[in-house]
């Protein structure tokens, strides 16, 4: 086990929080649609028919891993312009001792009951460091050079063979019958697609060279909520891995559109590329952080790694929070009471709004400055893991950092600054998360993508499915920023095989007992990471109800550009320009944004699963 601690305990301010948490519960904005709260098991997606195909497996006696992989077939269905079979992701599971016992019984047993499983996407085989550097500007966003070979459909058969309960039919049905009905697009769909149909407008080749795209999916520039988005192609391709497995896919027709579709739009995926496509399993990195244990994906996936850095700063910069306690005589009545407590309230919601986002603007600066400097692919270049999580390193970062004003860039991290890319960035990537936990207590937490909207715009015809654009997560240029305006080093230069840095954070959170306390992760490039990071101290630090820890507005900050994004729309804070004006005080520049990521949530209680899904995409959970 990759096992750090970068925290000790802070059960004694989690407690004194706790006190005005029932004071702040009307904080939260979310709908009552986006939530949930079920006895037994739960999944929360982005998508409620993806959470529904889930929670199905789940009600016919499947465990976590079953219902991940249905719920993932599903959103390849409905969630298109976020994730998919042409696609990769990070799975991390973790099996309870009744869940474990119960693949025992059925003769699958599990080499460890915590795995990361890592289906990200690869290089092909013809691309070097250079690649892009002799093709023309933004080649690896569009078109065929962009598409790295995908993962997701390798990744979850694997996860179903040796972790799952049901055979493929099964689990591939729900996903199956969504393909062939087709969805209605709804809001998310429709402003997520609209910076592309302007683009598809200022490049009007686009339209021939990505046409299945534009007609199928954008309805020829037309699209609204409501329409019917109807792919049933995608039912095919489905069938033919519920018969044959990985073969279905990476060999014969399906894995032919792939290789002609990327060579006939300018890319060099190739039949060995494709034939070749191995998932990996590995163990997750695990730190220790207020008391609990955290599971993440290692590199190369940065959120893990990013996350806990953030949080072992975080803790040592973290200023007192107010007194939670009125110093008056007790009240004579409910209105007196609530009178009392409202300046105790205020002082903490000020103190959210300062100082400690402050700390945490500060911490997430180092981690993201790191990120940058050490993080790639650990089979092709070696990633300080140990050292970055150290107590001694922790410590030092966290000395630099003051309570009062932010820095200049080259004080975070340990390298030196870069011009970070200022232009307008994605405000949510084609990224998708899911959460699952099943009725024996074992968890799944994932993470899958096809990096922007639609990916790369090309489509494996006759098959319906959009192929991704992986390729523009490695450094493509280097010292140039990427379409997140994340400037990275030459450690993620592209190389055959090498997967590409990612900033996907699935998570699962597991306390002193040995129990899941919380399980959560996010979409939308690398504001994943800052938003997984607030909404877990939101559930397990201050205590709050699943809800409102989703719901609650969030900062983000990723070192380079030297900005402060903030939300506005949802907001614990007592006024936006009194907070802006806060931090502004402290030497930061800062920027509305209108979301930063998409989380979803599951949290333990007394008696069951709160289950929450992100209302800024508008997913609904399901379970039992």
């Amino acid at each position: 086990m990759l096992a750090h601690r970068v925290g000790g305990s802070w059960r004694v301010l989690g407690t004194l929080l706790a006190v005005s948490i029932p004071l702040l519960a009307g904080c939260s904005l979310s709908s009552p649609y986006t939530y949930g709260h079920y006895e037994h098991a739960a999944v929360a997606a982005d998508h409620v028919t993806a959470s529904e195909a889930g929670a199905e497996i789940l009600r016919a006696g499947g465990n976590a891993v079953d219902a991940a992989v249905a719920t993932s077939f599903t959103l390849s269905v409905v969630r298109p312009y976020s994730c998919g079979i042409g696609g990769g992701g990070f799975m991390v599971i973790r099996f309870s001792e009744e869940g474990a016992a119960r693949l025992e019984r059925l003769g699958r047993v599990p080499a460890r009951r915590e795995i990361a499983l890592n289906y990200r996407e690869t290089c092909p085989a013809a691309v070097g460091p250079d690649y892009f550097e002799k093709l023309p500007e933004g080649a690896s966003t569009r078109g065929g050079a962009a598409v790295a070979v995908p993962g997701t459909v390798a990744g979850l058969l694997h996860a179903l063979e040796r972790y799952g309960t049901m055979d493929r039919a099964r689990v591939l049905a729900p996903a199956i019958r969504a393909a062939e009905a087709g969805f209605r697009a709804d809001e998310h769909y429709t402003s997520s697609t609209r910076e592309l149909i302007e683009r598809f407008e200022k490049n009007p080749e686009w339209k021939g060279r990505f046409a299945f795209v534009w007609d199928r999916y954008l309805h020829h520039g037309t699209v609204k909520a409501g329409d019917r988005v109807h792919v049933p192609e995608q039912a095919v391709t489905l069938r033919l891995i519920a018969e044959k497995g990985a073969a279905g896919f990476y060999e014969g027709p399906v894995a032919e559109a792939i290789i002609k579709a990327t060579r006939r739009t300018g890319g060099v995926v190739s039949e060995w590329d494709v034939r070749e496509y191995t998932p990996l399993e590995e163990e997750p990195l695990a730190f220790e952080f207020g008391g609990q244990r955290f599971l993440t994906m290692p590199p190369p996936s940065s959120g893990g790694l990013a996350m806990a850095e953030a949080l072992g700063i975080l803790e040592r910069i973290m200023p007192a929070p107010p007194e939670l306690r009125y110093p008056g005589p007790p009240a004579r009545s409910l209105g007196e009471s609530i009178r009392n407590a409202y300046p105790v309230v205020l002082a903490y919601e000020r103190w959210r709004a300062g100082p400690y986002t402050h700390a945490l603007i500060e911490s997430l600066k180092h981690a993201f400055a790191d990120r940058a400097e050490w993080l790639g692919d650990p089979r092709f270049v070696q990633v300080p893991t140990e050292r970055l999580l150290s107590a001694p390193y922790l410590a030092e970062r966290s000395a630099t950092s003051q309570q009062e004003r932010t820095q200049t860039p080259d004080r975070y991290g340990t390298r030196q600054p870069e011009v970070g890319d200022r232009r307008r960035t994605p405000e949510d990537g084609g990224t998708s998360h899911f959460c699952v936990i099943d009725g024996d207590g074992s968890a799944v937490s994932c993470t899958e993508t096809v990096n922007l909207e639609f990916g790369s715009c090309v489509v494996a015809e006759p098959f319906g499915f959009v192929l991704n654009n992986e390729m523009d997560d490695f450094t493509a240029r280097v010292g140039e920023a990427n379409a997140f305006g994340l400037v990275q080093s030459a450690r993620n230069s592209p190389q055959p095989g090498k997967r590409p840095l990612s900033s996907m954070t699935p998570t699962i959170v597991v306390g002193g007992a040995g129990e899941v306390v919380a399980i959560a992760g996010g979409s939308g490039g690398p504001r994943i990471i800052s938003a997984t990071v607030q909404v877990l101290l939101n559930a397990i630090l201050f205590g709050e109800h699943a809800s409102a820890a989703v719901s609650a507005d969030r900062v983000h900050h990723q070192w380079s550009p030297d900005v402060v994004r903030f939300e506005t729309r949802f907001g614990p804070y007592v006024e936006d320009a009194e907070f802006v004006d806060g931090l502004r005080e402290r030497g930061h520049t800062v920027e509305p944004i209108s979301a930063i990521a998409n989380v979803q949530l599951i949290k333990r209680t007394e008696n069951g699963w709160e289950a929450a899904c992100d209302p800024r995409k508008g997913g609904r959970p399901a379970g039992y």
